[in-house]
């Protein structure tokens, strides 16, 4: 808490352990402010193999991404000119930050430090990782359930990561909004590459079953309505993935109930329940 403006506001505040170190919330409020956000809060794993961070891509790595939250007026709302005062009054950081760099703590340390902390949250222990090392088998249902995910869905959720770390126009929406920055319009509004409006960042399926609610904008609250989205929501535009324009007749996909229930139970093979309880992660400095 002593990172935020009010001293009150923690990383953990909206990045909790138990769900994947997501916040189980559409739009957070959490905040210095209380103001709901413009986006859903990721979960944080496995976050040493990306290369872009925020769900249009906006910072290149982890360092760069901590001072998005930590600055942001409505998420910690931190000076770190007086962060860094705050935690040189505190007991063991000046002493810690000494013996790591050799140096008295300044942004710059304190970045790499919390970069550092997120690329050790890994999660790799799921049921599917059991099942690839020969230590676990599939059911029948979940064995249908991954012929259909091989089918429609890893194209773009590629193992073992579940993510491409690319950036698709999944058929959310038809227009978008220049307000706020042109948050609404995803990936362009870094790149101002026109092929990349509305497209946002393929999110990790890794525990996905623990990170609802769903999308940039958590518009969506189950896998069902996911599931539903895919099959009959997707907005037709000029910016629409093209891997989304599926035959017969260039719409969604087409899942029967069963097919649907096997997919799901699929999906529910990637929770790692091991890292979600890992007492590392909230060890003291």
């Amino acid at each position: 808490p002593a990172l935020s403006a009010n001293g009150r506001v923690a990383c953990g505040t909206c990045h909790s352990q138990h769900l994947a170190f997501a916040d189980g919330v559409a739009l957070g409020k959490f905040g210095v402010s209380g103001k709901r956000l413009d986006r859903n809060t990721p979960p944080l794993f496995n976050l040493a193999w990306h290369g872009g961070f925020f769900w249009d891509g906006g910072a290149k790595d982890l360092e760069s991404q901590v001072f998005g939250p930590l600055m942001h007026p409505d998420e910690m709302g931190a000076n770190p000119n007086k962060v860094i005062q705050r935690l040189k009054a505190k007991p063991g950081y000046e002493q810690a930050f000494l013996q790591v760099f050799n140096d008295s703590i300044n942004s710059a340390y304190l970045a790499r430090a919390l970069a550092q902390f997120q690329r050790t949250l890994l999660s790799y222990q799921s049921r599917w990782d059991a099942v690839q090392q020969g230590q676990a088998t599939f059911s029948p249902l979940e064995l249908q359930g991954q012929a259909l995910f091989k089918q429609h869905c890893q194209a773009c959720h590629v193992p073992p990561l579940f993510t491409d770390l690319q950036y698709h126009n999944n058929g959310l929406d038809t227009a978008y909004s220049a307000a706020k920055e042109r948050l609404a319009m995803g990936r362009f509004r870094i790149t101002f590459d026109s092929t990349q409006m509305g497209a946002y960042k393929t999110p990790t399926l890794r525990n996905v079953a623990l990170t609802a609610p769903y999308m940039h904008d958590g518009r969506m609250a189950t896998l069902q309505q996911v599931l539903q989205h895919y099959q009959t929501g997707i907005q037709p535009s000029p910016w629409l993935d093209t891997l989304l324009v599926q035959p017969p007749n260039n719409s969604g996909m087409v899942f029967t109930p069963d097919q649907q229930a096997a997919l799901l139970a699929f999906l529910h093979t990637l929770t790692d329940s091991v890292f979600i309880k890992n007492q590392a992660y909230n060890m003291p400095l």
